[in-house]
């Protein structure tokens, strides 16, 4: 799955100039939804990769996907990794520049991410909430990774992805900074105020290390009455690829997060 993408630099972010790929969907809407797509990597990736199939899949469900560069900068460290995010964000939801990008006054904005790049993307949720309420249309929560004290019953098949060292290094470097303390914004998974978040489209696996927590931050926040749409992909569609993974699967992902991204959007917009 592919989508057609230009390169380009978000100039006047209020965290300095961020390069971008800018993928467009065929067939888009007149108000095709924007979203600004933060990739994973488990905090350890600090490189603009140029390959991002879930941002091409939400392309091909009719979006204008942002794929930003949010890490290179910052190491990946807490709490300047989310600053960035959330300059990115608070950028794209000025009309002019989400016109500028190919968007229409009346496109709905989300912020989407997988694995690490899925909890900056529900801390820059929390964030929007609190300091430019109404700002953000939905939150796109692939896999994400929550829980720093990695203790699901789910996360022991991180053994057979081969990821448990690399998600404890990733939480050593991302959570440095706050010697062990988890900020609700860097753990969304422990803020005990949930309430009044955007929209949530909660996507995993049933072979996902990942999945308990998942699920379980998307039943927190129905429990918030936040409006959720939850769903849990069967086993052997290579999901654990998603996020560097290891899987015995060919991938065949990319046209599940398409379909539920599509009827996500026609849930928001109901």
């Amino acid at each position: 799955m592919s989508a057609p993408w230009k390169d380009v630099v978000l100039e006047n972010v209020p965290t300095g100039p961020v390069e971008a790929r800018i993928y467009n969907g065929e067939g888009l809407k007149k108000a095709a939804p924007l979203v600004l797509y933060l990739h994973g990597g488990a905090f350890l990736d600090t490189c603009h990769a140029t390959e991002r199939p879930v941002a091409a899949s939400l392309a091909e469900a009719g979006a204008i996907v942002v794929a930003a560069d949010y890490t290179s900068c910052n190491k990946n460290a807490f709490p300047k990794v989310l600053e960035c995010a959330y300059g990115i964000f608070a950028y794209l939801s000025n009309k002019r520049n989400m016109l500028a990008l190919g968007g229409a006054k009346k496109s709905l904005l989300f912020v989407a991410g997988e694995e690490s790049g899925g909890n900056v993307a529900a801390g820059v949720a929390l964030k929007a909430r609190d300091q430019i309420p109404g700002s953000l249309d939905g939150q796109v929560l692939i896999s994400p990774l929550l829980d720093p004290f990695m203790g699901s019953k789910s996360f022991l098949q991180a053994e057979e992805s081969g990821m448990r060292e690399r998600w404890t290094e990733g939480w050593n470097r991302y959570l440095g900074f706050l010697g062990g303390v988890c900020h609700p914004y860097a753990a969304p998974r422990y803020c005990s105020r949930l309430s009044g978040l955007a929209p949530a489209l909660v996507l995993t696996a049933e072979d996902d290390p990942l999945r308990d927590e998942s699920m379980e931050y998307g039943s927190r926040l129905k429990a918030a009455g936040v409006r959720v749409r939850q769903q849990v992909l069967p086993a052997g569609t290579g999901w654990p690829t998603l996020y560097g993974g290891q899987s015995k699967d060919r991938p065949s992902w990319q046209q599940d997060i398409c379909c539920c991204f599509k009827g996500f959007v026609e849930d928001v917009q109901a």
